[in-house]
């Protein structure tokens, strides 16, 4: 099998996107599986590491249909498979480390299998190697369900904030932002708040506040903010 057509890899907040679309669907050949290997290199060395191995065989050909690919008709008149009916598809790497210099490249395996024998696998062309720096420009996801409750009788007045955790897996902390009425939200916390909740003991009786919250990963990129809460000290 020639390699697949449009093959891609293009990092995104998740993980590499590495995309392909298959080939025309003309037919079917019996007792033969199609695999897509992927490999990855990264640039400081020169021998890749498989990374997947995709069962490709419905993007080759059909199920069902006993028609040999090599019968198929072809030539003037012949109805031949448009570019939007190729299927397109794709694999998301996420064993990749941020900032550092990958190549990617795929091939499509022919595995010709027959009973009681073990399977011949035979390795077509290699699709250009891809070259990808996975720079991390992703900001996480903002929180949400931030919630603002005042305690205060008894004790010094506190404000308590929580919020739903963000799952982000390069997530370093939370910012803390807070503004009065009218006023212009200014961050409260001078490091990254590790855990989903903060308390602000800098309030004043007869006084509103309004919080939000944002998130921010260990390369610095931080999300919007999240919608606000309020809450007033007695």
């Amino acid at each position: 099998m020639p390699p697949f057509s449009g093959f891609n890899a293009q990092p995104t907040s998740q993980g590499v996107l590495i995309s392909w679309q298959c080939p025309p669907i003309s037919g079917r050949r019996t007792g033969i599986r199609y695999l897509l290997r992927i490999y990855r290199r990264p640039e400081s060395s020169a021998s890749a590491t498989r990374i997947a191995e995709i069962d490709a065989t419905e993007c080759v050909q059909p199920p069902g249909g006993l028609v040999p690919l090599t019968n198929q008709p072809s030539g003037p008149g012949t109805s031949q498979p448009k570019e939007q009916d190729k299927i397109v598809t794709s694999f998301l790497d996420q064993t990749f480390e941020w900032e550092k210099t990958y190549f990617y490249r795929g091939v499509v395996v022919s595995a010709i299998e027959a009973a009681g024998k073990p399977a011949v696998e035979v390795e077509g062309e290699d699709t250009p190697e891809l070259k990808v720096f996975a720079h991390d420009v992703f900001p996480p996801a903002v929180p949400t369900g931030l919630q603002a409750v005042f305690s205060g009788p008894g004790q010094q007045p506190f404000i308590d904030l929580i919020w739903a955790p963000v799952a982000d897996a390069d997530l370093d902390g939370y910012n803390i932002y807070r503004h009065e009425e009218g006023g212009v939200a200014v961050k409260v916390n001078s490091e990254p708040v590790k855990m989903p909740a903060y308390r602000d003991a800098q309030v004043v009786s007869g006084k509103t506040y309004f919080y939000s919250v944002s998130a921010a990963d260990m390369r610095g990129n931080e999300s919007g903010r999240s919608e606000e809460a309020s809450e007033s000290a007695p």
